[in-house]
């Protein structure tokens, strides 16, 4: 009789969690198709402005450039997967395709939440139950490498865009630049002794007890770090190349370096603001807008090449993941 019982009780339970499953896929989805929908809703003027734009160039220029901006937009997202996977194998081995469905599912809950942050929950829900906290540690040091990439970068570029326009004395910018090399040296240094993140967290009382989750960090040694950063460098470079082809596309007469180094100090101040990635674009089209007019006056079609790429990037990617939401398993992943 109890037997029975308790085999009734795990019935409902296995019934009550697949149902509980079912709704939480539902609610991801609805959410993000409900950003999706409501931005669209509203025509959003800086597409309909790169439509615009588009129309008075070239037909066949235009299908050669957008095609290529897509496929690099699979590219970038291809090179997350491999980073991901290599990240991972401290963990468990996954095949390339399990990586490319992590990521993609990633962005769709990335597209709903502050700072992408639920990029971290779509994709290790693609791990073991175990392994899933521990996952978001390795894609911390994932993130912390483009995050390296982005501001080497970023920091190098903008030095340029302050000696070319902000005509300082030459004694500011030159502690400027002191003052930037030493910041990007710690910060590889703090990169390539990462372990000593987790040294850190061990001193703090309460963190010491999760030491078994976030140690994950410290066991990359240099050589895995410098190919994970290396992912991150060829990631930067494809999307920074998107950049430039629809500029370029829109922009023919605009100088290659001037448009290319200013691409890069729009990067990295977008990395540095808030987002939610649905809601940013009048952001990434306010500091844009702001920051190319020291190299053009051609607002508008600046502000619709930024809209062309989010779009690219980010929207269609959360919609490609959508589909792999439906094979999360929240409960049943052993």
């Amino acid at each position: 009789m109890l037997f029975v019982t308790l085999h009734k009780f795990l019935l409902l339970t296995a019934t009550a969690k697949k149902i509980f499953s079912y709704l939480l896929k539902a609610a991801i989805l609805a959410l993000a198709f409900y950003f999706i929908y409501h931005k669209f809703l509203n025509k959003n003027s800086d597409i309909r402005q790169f439509e615009d734009l588009i129309a008075r160039i070239s037909r066949t220029q235009v299908v050669i450039t957008l095609s290529a901006v897509v496929l690099l937009m699979f590219l970038n997202w291809f090179l997350e997967s491999l980073k991901w996977q290599y990240l991972s194998k401290r963990l468990v081995a996954i095949s390339v395709w399990e990586a490319v469905e992590a990521v993609f599912c990633g962005l769709t809950w990335a597209i709903f939440t502050p700072n992408r942050i639920g990029e971290f929950g779509g994709r290790v829900m693609f791990l073991p139950n175990r392994k899933r906290i521990h996952g978001v540690f390795a894609m911390a040091v994932g993130a912390f490498a483009q995050n390296v990439i982005t501001n080497v970068a970023g920091v190098l570029a903008s030095l340029w865009f302050v000696y070319k326009f902000s005509h300082l004395s030459l004694w500011v910018y030159l502690g400027i630049v002191g003052l930037s090399l030493v910041f990007l040296t710690l910060l590889l240094v703090c990169y390539f002794n990462i372990a000593w993140l987790v040294t850190l967290l061990d001193k703090i009382k309460f963190l010491r007890k999760y030491r078994r989750f976030f140690d994950i960090m410290g066991r990359y040694n240099h050589n895995e770090l410098v190919t994970v950063i290396g992912y991150s460098l060829a990631r930067f470079a494809v999307f920074s190349f998107q950049y430039y082809l629809v500029i370029h596309l829109l922009l023919p007469a605009l100088p290659f370096l001037p448009m290319v180094l200013t691409v890069v100090v729009f990067i990295f101040i977008q990395s540095a603001l808030p987002s939610l990635d649905l809601l940013d674009i009048g952001v990434r089209s306010f500091t844009a807008m702001h920051l190319f007019l020291y190299i053009t006056s051609q607002q508008i079609a600046i502000i619709a090449a930024v809209s062309s790429i989010w779009l690219i990037n980010l929207i269609i990617p959360a919609i490609i993941g959508s589909v792999f939401v439906l094979k999360l398993k929240f409960f049943d992943r052993t």
